[in-house]
């Protein structure tokens, strides 16, 4: 019976075996047949990718195609460590290309040894990046990529904003204006070997699409020379910070805009928190006497008052509710002229008292005050100004001088172009227009002009901004010197310098307004301070521009010799003197004559 057991043991297990067998073929059988194009699938993606296609970002230019931000193309050389193999030893060639460290290029490969990707080097030039490719090192790999670089560099850098590495937008008009930037990356198939080198490219799924250039309202030119003047009165005030604003007054553009600090945006190891924010934009001030030529506009829009309407200020000082309102000296009686040529606290009081806080208010807030600008900038601030119904009794008094609100340096700066467009109050902008806009009513044509002509006497002698003068131009324009907000209070020491103002006057181009935060050189005054800021800046951007100058000096004639005009003449074009005998030439009509009257001038 042993022998019979022995050999049915014998059948089972070869009847296991077959079973086992046919299951292995009938399985085979179907994986080839009825999943085939499955496994292919699955097969083929060990092998191949889809490589992306990195986009080229548009360019920023500024109004006359100037570029302030442009993309260039880099490459980035990355590992995979699992792919590296025997290559590793290769590691100091590597490391000699890209001018690294030896060691700690293999201690950040040991650290990524279970990774299938780690950055060697960004943004590389293409010169480098081919050396790479050269050393056909297993795993090694480059790809392309784009670098944001900006022509301006520090002076323009808190308009545009910037990019990181990843050529993301992270600030500025950079990230207000992504999407139409950016473009769309494009794609293509790859064959990888098993170590991870491209051995072959596949067809193109679909092209990168460059991102769109964009034109600003921004002038180059303009903007340095801006960052120039700015950069030099901070540190010569030793202040904490400053920026300033120029618009053209009839389009609304935005020509310049600066602040300090700064830092370059090309070298991104410069960059703190602090120095990338827009402080033009972002940062409020109470603006102080930059207001009283808009109180004094509120009191003659009701016609109770006029340029030459007396003002008694006497004795410098007004008690309103609770508080003593102070002038720095006695003026006595003034006009409304006056109250702006000497900055009196106490008559622009009266005035404001007169008409009643709702009058006041409307026309600040017609004016854009306590509301954004509207540019879509990344952080724009409102600044602050309270309904005139929630004011206590002292507010209506604090409002007309420029305390108890506050304001940006680019709200300030429109304000100012309202007055010097006659009026109207045109919408800011980033980028050049081509049409300009209708804009808003806010004043009187007639109350426009008269506030321009009174501003004018403030940087003549006897007013407050005699630093903001500018050869060959009248300047309208105001000051303004705040005490700075501290803890529930005003702290003595600190202050805001601010000169705001329009020119050429007769027929206002451009409008700028200057702050200068807590000067500690000396003045601190608005007129002492931001004036001199104000006539650098302005000076050569009306000679930038080209504006014909609107106070051409008299002709400068020896003494005993006075100008006389020629008939068919315009009065007081600039020639120079010439004897009697050029005089008698028919040939030589100059158009002023010097002419020697009985031995002295007449």
């Amino acid at each position: 019976m042993a022998p019979i057991r022995a050999n049915w043991r014998i059948v089972l297990v070869m009847g296991l075996f077959f079973v086992l067998a046919n299951a292995m073929l009938w399985r085979a059988v179907y994986l080839k047949i009825s999943e085939r194009e499955f496994l292919e699938k699955q097969g083929g993606m060990r092998y191949e990718r889809v490589q992306e296609i990195a986009a080229h970002r548009g360019r920023i230019l500024d109004r006359h195609g100037e570029p302030l931000a442009v993309s260039t193309p880099m490459e980035s050389v990355w590992i995979n460590p699992r792919d590296l193999g025997e290559s590793v030893n290769r590691l100091p060639e590597l490391a000699q290309v890209l001018d690294v460290d030896v060691g700690k290029l293999k201690s950040q490969v040991l650290r990524h040894a279970d990774k299938r990707f780690m950055y060697v080097k960004r943004q590389v030039t293409p010169e480098v990046g081919a050396s790479v490719r050269a050393l056909r090192i297993s795993g090694v790999n480059t790809q392309r990529e784009y670098r944001r670089f900006y022509p301006t560099g520090e002076a323009s850098v808190h308009v545009l904003g910037f990019n990181n590495m990843d050529d993301e937008a992270l600030e500025g008009l950079e990230r207000t204006y992504d999407d139409w930037l950016r473009g769309e990356p494009g794609a293509r198939r790859i064959i990888k070997d098993l170590h991870g080198k491209v051995i072959e490219t596949g067809e193109l799924i679909r092209d990168a699409r460059p991102g769109n250039d964009l034109t600003l309202s921004i002038d180059r030119r303009l903007q340095y020379l801006a960052y120039r003047e700015l950069k030099e009165a901070v540190q010569l005030n030793k202040a904490k910070a400053g920026s300033a604003v120029l618009l053209d007054v009839r389009t609304g553009e935005i020509l310049a805009m600066v602040n300090q600090p700064s830092f370059n945006p090309n070298d991104r190891g410069s960059l703190r928190p602090n120095l990338a924010r827009n402080r033009a934009m972002i940062d409020n001030f109470e603006p102080g006497s930059t207001m009283k030529p808009f109180a004094v506009s509120a009191a003659m829009e009701t016609g109770k008052y006029t340029p030459s309407t007396p003002v008694d200020t006497h004795p410098g000082y007004m008690r309103v509710d609770r508080f003593t309102i102070r002038d720095h000296n006695n003026y006595g009686l003034l006009d409304v002229t006056g109250v702006i040529r000497k900055s009196s606290n106490v008559g622009v009081t009266k005035m404001a008292m007169a008409i009643g806080p709702e009058k006041l208010w409307t026309l600040y807030d017609h004016l854009g005050l306590g509301k954004a600008a509207g540019t879509g900038f990344p952080g724009e601030s409102s600044g602050r100004l309270l309904h005139y119904r929630d004011w206590s009794g002292s507010d209506i008094a604090t409002h007309a001088y420029g305390y108890g609100m506050s304001v940006n340096t680019l709200q300030l700066a429109r304000a100012y172009a309202a007055i010097a467009h006659d009026g109207v109050l045109l919408p800011v902008s980033f980028l050049r227009i081509e049409q300009p806009p209708t804009g808003e009513p806010v004043l009187s044509p007639t109350v426009a002009r008269s506030v321009r002509t009174m501003m004018e006497e403030v940087v003549k002698r006897g007013g407050t901004g005699t630093k903001a003068q500018v050869m060959g131009y009248r300047v309208a324009g105001k000051t303004g010197t705040a005490h700075k907000s501290q803890g529930g209070g005003y702290a003595e020491d600190k202050y805001v310098a601010v000169f705001a103002g329009m020119a050429p006057a007769s027929n206002p181009r451009l409008a700028l307004a200057v702050m200068i935060d807590e000067p500690t050189g000396g003045s601190y005054y608005g007129g002492q301070v931001a004036g001199p800021v104000f006539a650098a800046i302005m000076d050569e951007a009306l000679r930038t521009m080209n504006v014909p100058p609107d106070a051409l000096p008299e002709p400068q004639v020896a003494p005993g010799v006075m100008s006389v005009t020629a008939p068919g003449t315009t009065p007081g074009a600039t020639a120079k003197p010439v004897s009697a005998k050029s005089v008698a030439n028919p040939a030589s009509k100059p158009a002023t004559l010097a002419v020697v009257v009985n031995g002295g001038a007449h």
